[in-house]
């Protein structure tokens, strides 16, 4: 795992960032950290609205592309001269579902100086929990907390700092906002077309939420905010929201008739577009879920973000966690799986610098791929790297971005056989890299075939112009012939990457 930064280890404090790439706003949090302790000292927040971008076929409009980069530029001089890994910028739903994410990712990391992840919707829920749980007094309730973002709505169930159980709804305030109140006008039959859509979405899960309980209810993000706000604006000794409480704003909103008529103590203006969607999802969740009372909390995705970030500052990554929770769930020889990591970790020492496998998450990412290298075989042993790879790359895994989920499975589906090299993951930027990892995985998995209990003897790895060298002693390779041929196989099957492998013996 990477090294603590130079930051962090000089006066024992450091500064981290969390920035989120929401639907409807952007949000920065600048933190100074000191003995695990957080302290915000920057804070910026604009409403980017990306969501309104996307046109009927998915894809983001140019206009909405320079706005949201113009903002990326702003929060970028905050963010350059902060190191990578004191760093995360995650983005959400409205970059999950636009077709053209990957040009538009590759303008905003330009324009911002670091690397934006993708985040699933449950690993969204897992990170508005970790925020808002950070927010809150650890009083030991058990937890449900409902995040009404722009594109998506989360709603978790948790105890102290554990996500237990997540959901990740495609319903939120913007584009429910646009469907039901484009037109610009507020009807009572638009009220409830826009309800009865959002009570949809949420009737695969109300019955086992229902059945789990919970003690508190919990909002986080602007929409719920705003609500809260509003309400106790109208009444003073108003004490969180309540059903009665968005019965009064449903009212007021139905009274004003129009968008451009809401006039609410306590609503930022430029929230009035997109409050009615807000609104109809909470109502919708009050009614499906039988919530009686909401308390709203300020924390939310960023602090999520930044807590796990000071984690895997501290080396108590959460990835960590998954791998070890997968390789028990699916029965993988644990022991086997770390003898194909300590010889590949050997492997990736050896060829670092001349390939170029410096980054911190190189390491990791091997690491990972070798401890998971059989979980296919909990399916078939038929294909079973393929199997794996395509666990690995639709499961939920707590903590991985999208892209580090699509790369981790991409090298256990080329660990073995034929070499994949139309995947993705093997052809775009980081398509060098990800095949030389995937090269070294392959290697080791072969030298430790036969499964034996004896340590493999040293082996050497030398980077050459063509290739790679290895370097066995000769009397090893004449006890193990099918080790050698194993090797000479898997020569064969590397011409394709191009890349050619020879043996030295001593």
């Amino acid at each position: 795992m990477p090294e603590p930064s130079p930051q962090a280890l000089k006066g024992g404090s450091t500064q981290l960032a969390a920035l989120d790439l929401g639907s409807n706003s952007f949000h920065l949090m600048v933190a100074q950290e000191t003995g695990g302790r957080i302290q915000v000292i920057d804070k910026l927040k604009e409403m980017v609205r990306l969501a309104e971008g996307l046109d009927h076929e998915d894809n983001l409009s140019e206009p909405v592309i320079v706005r949201a980069l113009a903002c990326l530029e702003r929060f970028g001089q905050r963010l350059r001269e902060l190191p990578a890994r004191n760093v995360r910028i995650v983005a959400t739903n409205t970059l999950r579902r636009a077709n053209n994410a990957n040009d538009f990712l590759r303008r905003a990391e330009a324009a911002i100086g670091h690397t934006v992840e993708v985040i699933s919707g449950r690993e969204e829920a897992r990170l508005i929990y970790l925020g808002v749980a950070h927010a809150l007094e650890d009083d030991h309730d058990r937890r449900l907390v409902v995040d009404i973002g722009g594109g998506s709505t989360e709603i978790i169930l948790g105890h102290q700092f554990q996500a237990q159980r997540t959901e990740s709804l495609y319903m939120g305030c913007v584009g429910l906002s646009r469907t039901y109140f484009g037109d610009g006008k507020i009807r009572a039959s638009q009220f409830k077309a826009a309800v009865n859509h959002a009570k949809q979405e949420l009737e695969p899960m109300q019955r086992a939420y229902k059945a789990s309980g919970w003690d508190t209810a919990v909002g986080a993000s602007g929409t719920i905010l705003a609500i809260q706000q509003v309400l106790q604006n109208m009444d003073r000794d108003q004490n969180g929201i309540t059903r009665n409480g968005l019965e009064q704003i449903r009212k007021s909103l139905l009274q004003a008739k129009q968008l451009e008529n809401i006039s609410l103590s306590g609503l930022p203006a430029e929230r009035a577009a997109v409050f009615p969607g807000g609104v109809a999802i909470l109502y919708a969740i009050f009614e499906a879920l039988g919530i009686e009372l909401m308390q709203a909390t300020s924390g939310a995705l960023r602090e999520g973000v930044v807590h796990d970030l000071l984690g895997r500052v501290h080396q108590q990554d959460v990835r960590d966690t998954t791998v070890r929770d997968l390789v028990s769930r699916y029965h993988i020889d644990e022991k086997h799986g770390r003898k194909v990591r300590e010889t590949a970790i050997s492997l990736l020492a050896q060829a670092a610098d001349a390939w170029q496998l410096t980054d911190p998450n190189d390491k990791p990412m091997l690491t990972w791929a070798a401890e998971l290298h059989e979980i296919g075989l909990d399916i078939a042993h038929s294909q079973f790297h393929r199997h794996g790879g395509y666990l690995l790359r639709y499961m939920d895994m707590p903590g991985f971005s999208s892209w580090d989920q699509r790369q981790l499975a991409a090298l256990v589906r080329a660990h073995r056989r034929k070499f994949p090299t139309d995947e993705d993951a093997f052809t775009g930027s980081d398509g060098r890299k990800m095949i030389r990892l995937a090269v070294l995985l392959r290697i080791a998995v072969v030298l430790h075939r036969n499964r034996g209990s004896s340590p493999l003897p040293h082996i050497g790895l030398k980077v050459c112009n063509d290739g790679l060298r290895l370097s066995l002693p000769t009397t090893w390779l004449e006890r193990h012939p099918l080790t050698r041929l194993d090797l000479e196989q898997e020569a064969g099957y590397l011409k394709a990457v191009p890349l050619q492998l020879s043996i030295k013996t001593d």
